[in-house]
């Protein structure tokens, strides 16, 4: 992936050639294939190149457009053929900002639906002074923007929106809230006025407002029903293959993660099976794989070795055991834009680096989301919410004493389950295994209920299906995940995810709910569709789930440290955590496994970033902001309302949105 900055002047004016060089200094190590610029009439852009396939090596950024639109384009387009074929006139070897230029010639804004790929895109028209801001639909690259009275500017990264400013900011308590809770809302950043571009989505800026639309959503509509189990592998095998294949384009070699389970195994099985049969040329795919021999229940190596043994070739192998204490790295000479980018330098990290930086490779398979979208939480709830929902009871009767006998539980229990989907989520919030942890302050875990329970929706009998429901709720919140993700800098590779191909989950989220779980067959379509593919090994074993001891290893060698970075606590002076709640439940966790740790952990980590990010001034101590959020289709316009226990600030002091 690239980087990319833009500045429009509301005033006309131009951008200072030493404000561009910071910029430029902040987006280069994001982009070490080159620098690009566009200036025109009080617009500035920059884009900074990550090169990964053959097409953008040739290609120079911005790109402008027959009608005098300034595209810029950071990502990877999967289906360059189906539209260079539709556009007739773009030469076959065209770079993907180009095709993209040409489809927006063509199509107008309606081009966004149809671009399939990782990417993040802006669109400068200068006969309108208009500018577009768009993310794909999952929300891989990052895309953030800021307006004020004097200009509109956007950039790939939060740097140079935060450090240039000439100001410091209000932090957003729904923010840290949702970091706290899972993850923060996908357009939300920590800053109040800076906002990520939602996926999915594209933002208008015209006249002096802008509005924020959806430019493509799942169809509920979309159905897809065979006669039969083997038309549904078939299919399966056939989309599956595409979204590999897809994220295989490279000129450089290829770097897959295989921890040994049906995933990542998967994306290995398949991305060899398409190179032997010639269905896509790589320099090179090899495999890495982490392990820990200190953990008593994770045991990966066996099945590493079966999937290594088919390739005929051994991956590198790291040690992930004896990752040190928990003394995070806040150090107030380097900037670190969100709580998750706080980190601790590792033996295996900086194994990992010497790994990517020897064999070259700039890509990186994933298997993030595999387990999400293939039927791997073996839960029969959806289904049977189908049923209620469509009033089928013959079928939910049927279901109810298949699953019961399957779970070993009363059927009345499952219906009871299946029911109270339907409800308010703060009916189930009302359960103790719902409420917030003890150690956050009750006015901040009131007002933020929404963010520290994930944005849980409740099902509802109108609309899509229930199973669709729960697999965008699903969806949004692998979104959010990705959305706190922070690039390494320098950028040493561009992670692609096969599992989240939009053309995989269309099919995967419009057939029946029980070709992907069956009782006692969690994966049932997965397994079925890759045997001969995946060693039977991998198909046949059991959840790779365990419970790491390494959080509490790492807890207990860092007593000393944790005790220092708990003293005089930022998030307690903010208003947002008991200090002396949250100081006595650490000091249990040591000891008491029932104690939830990677909660305990996430405040640990909010407090480091908020003293490092107060250290640099970035923002002022105490200026956390409740706000409230106010969406429609056509606006991403949110107001923040102060608080009455708002430190050393008044309303005065936060500045608005135009608009």
């Amino acid at each position: 992936m690239s980087a990319q900055f833009g500045r429009v002047s509301l005033r006309g004016d131009q951008a200072r050639s030493h404000y561009l060089d910071k910029v430029d200094s902040l987006l280069a190590p994001l982009g070490p294939d080159g620098l690009n610029r566009f200036s025109g009439d009080g617009i500035d852009i920059l884009h900074r190149s990550f090169h990964t396939t053959r097409e953008s090596r040739g290609q120079s950024q911005p790109v402008v457009a027959a009608s005098g639109a300034v595209v810029t384009w950071d990502g990877r387009l999967d289906n360059r053929e189906e539209l260079i074929q539709q556009l007739n006139e773009v030469p076959r070897g065209s770079s993907d900002a180009s095709i993209v230029a040409a489809a927006y010639d063509y199509w107008g804004i309606d081009c966004l639906a149809k671009l399939i790929g990782d990417w993040a895109l802006s669109i400068w028209k200068p006969q309108d002074r208009t500018v577009v801001l768009a993310r794909d639909f999952i929300g891989i690259c990052h895309l953030y923007y800021l307006v004020d009275e004097a200009q509109i500017i956007w950039s790939s990264i939060l740097d140079p929106l935060v450090l240039l400013a000439g100001r410091s900011f209000l932090l957003s308590e729904e923010y840290l809230a949702g970091w706290l809770g899972h993850f923060p809302a996908a357009h939300l950043t920590p800053y109040v006025g800076i906002h990520s571009v939602p996926p999915s989505a594209y933002v208008l800026f015209q006249h002096g407002k802008h509005t924020a639309r959806k430019y493509w959503d799942f169809d509920p509509n979309r159905t897809i029903r065979y006669q039969t189990d083997a038309d549904y592998e078939e299919h399966f095998r056939l989309m599956f293959g595409q979204a590999v294949m897809r994220r295989l384009r490279s000129d450089s070699p290829i770097l897959a993660e295989l921890s040994g389970g049906m995933d990542s195994s998967a994306i290995v099985c398949m991305a060899d099976e398409l190179i032997e049969h010639r269905s896509v040329v790589v320099p090179r795919l090899d495999t890495v794989s982490f392990y820990d021999d200190s953990e008593p229940n994770w045991n990966e190596r066996p099945y590493v070795a079966r999937v290594e043994e088919k390739r005929g070739r051994v991956g590198s192998h790291i040690d992930v055991a004896s990752q040190g204490d928990l003394n995070f790295d806040c150090n107030e000479s380097v900037f670190r834009p969100t709580p998750a980018a706080i980190t601790r330098v590792t033996r295996s990290a900086s194994e990992l680096t010497r790994c990517m930086q020897s064999g070259m490779y700039r890509v990186v398979l994933s298997g993030i989301g595999g387990d999400e979208v293939t039927g791997g939480v073996p839960t029969p709830i959806p289904e049977l919410q189908d049923d209620l929902a469509r009033c089928h009871f013959r079928g939910l009767a049927h279901a109810l004493k298949t699953w019961a006998l399957e779970r070993r539980t009363p059927w009345f229990y499952l219906l009871i389950e299946t029911a109270s989907g339907f409800c308010p989520p703060i009916v189930a919030s009302l359960r103790k295994s719902k409420a917030p942890p003890a150690w956050l302050h009750r006015g901040f875990a009131k007002r933020n209920r929404a963010a520290l329970g994930g944005y849980e929706r409740r099902i509802t009998f109108r609309g899509p299906l229930p199973t669709l429901q729960q697999n965008l709720n699903t969806l949004e919140s692998l979104r959010r995940q990705l959305g706190c993700s922070v690039a390494n800098r320098p950028v040493t590779h561009e992670r692609r995810y096969p599992y989240l191909d939009r053309d995989l989950l269309e099919f995967l989220y419009a057939i029946p709910r029980e070709q992907l779980v069956r009782p006692g067959q969690r994966r049932s379509l997965m397994r079925r569709a890759l045997v001969g593919i995946v060693p039977t090994e991998v198909l046949q074993r059991k959840r790779k789930a365990f419970v790491s001891r390494a959080p509490l290893v790492a807890l207990s060698a860092s007593v000393p440290g944790v005790n220092d970075l708990t003293t005089d606590m930022a998030t307690a002076s903010t208003g947002i955590v008991d200090a002396d709640v949250f100081r006595r439940t650490l000091g249990s966790a040591q000891y008491n496994s029932e104690v939830p740790l990677v909660p305990l952990i996430r405040v640990l980590i909010t407090e480091a970033w908020l003293k490092g990010t107060y250290a640099r001034g970035v923002c002022v101590p105490g200026s956390v902001v409740a706000m409230d959020s106010i969406t429609s289709k056509d606006s991403s316009r949110t107001r923040p309302r102060a608080r009455k226990t708002f430190l050393q600030f008044g309303q005065k002091q936060i500045n608005e949105e135009r608009g």
